[in-house]
């Protein structure tokens, strides 16, 4: 079993990954960013989407919001989150390898470094694919990942983070000629410790532009943050947006 495919772990380090300071953090970045200001109607699909932490303020402001998770856990915590903030989305149990439906959705969103899990390059390049072939012409994919430009200016000490009654002490180390990047992660409950690794591919901006012009997106962009700022030595996040062309022909190779 992949790391990604145990969904105990998805419920053991749910509330560091998905607190609720990131669900209201999310909130307000989706009401300010000039990346998310999609017009009610748009047709979003949320790829990875994990406990509905875009998709509440997304469907919230009358996007239509699909959202795609291998962990039933995950989506059993995103209908709640939809229930409790009284708005719709089609939540789906599916895998980003695999899930494909054509020409449906106006973007394509996958977010939280939730891009780059397989150790196969084609298969990383397949889910870009697979999210070409979901949009319509003229649609856009966005995905929002931690660079490796971002990430060589942080990464060196082990970092530890509070969750409620918990804490968890993260551990990252560098593979593969800093193509690969591997985090252990120890979670301190009641005495009781908890531990996983998540192993996943490490692009720069100018490998994950390549990447999108091979999967036949053109006008790519790479941005430093939610609010467009370029992507440079300032850089936070490394989000990098691609346009299916309008005339539907896959330019990329």
């Amino acid at each position: 079993m992949h790391w990604y495919e145990d969904d105990g772990f998805w419920v053991d380090f749910a509330d560091v990954m998905f607190s609720e300071a990131r669900r209201r953090a999310t909130a307000d970045l989706v009401e300010r960013s000039p990346l998310l200001d999609f017009p009610a109607g748009t047709r979003v699909l949320d790829l990875c989407c994990g406990p509905g932490l875009y998709a509440v303020p997304l469907a919230r402001r009358g996007c239509a919001v699909t959202g795609v998770d291998l962990s039933p856990a995950m989506l059993e915590r995103a209908r709640a989150a939809c229930a409790a903030a009284g708005v719709d989305a089609r939540l789906v149990h599916g895998d980003m390898l695999t899930h494909i439906e054509p020409e449906t959705y106006d973007v394509v969103l996958n977010v939280f470094t939730s891009f780059g899990y397989f150790a196969r390059e084609e298969d990383n390049l397949r889910v870009l694919r697979n999210a070409y072939d979901s949009l319509v012409p003229g649609g856009r994919l966005l995905i929002d990942m931690m660079g490796k430009e971002v990430l060589a200016g942080w990464i060196g000490r082990p970092q530890v983070v509070e969750a409620g009654d918990a804490y968890v002490v993260q551990r990252d180390t560098i593979l593969d000629d800093w193509t690969r990047l591997r985090t252990d992660w120890t979670l301190v409950r009641g005495g009781i410790a908890r531990e996983a690794s998540i192993t996943s591919a490490l692009y720069s901006a100018a490998e994950l532009r390549a990447l999108f012009h091979r999967a036949g997106f053109t006008d790519v962009e790479a941005y430093g943050d939610f609010d467009k700022v370029p992507y440079d030595n300032h850089a936070k996040r490394l989000i990098v947006r691609g346009t299916r062309p309008a005339a539907g022909a896959r330019t990329g190779q």
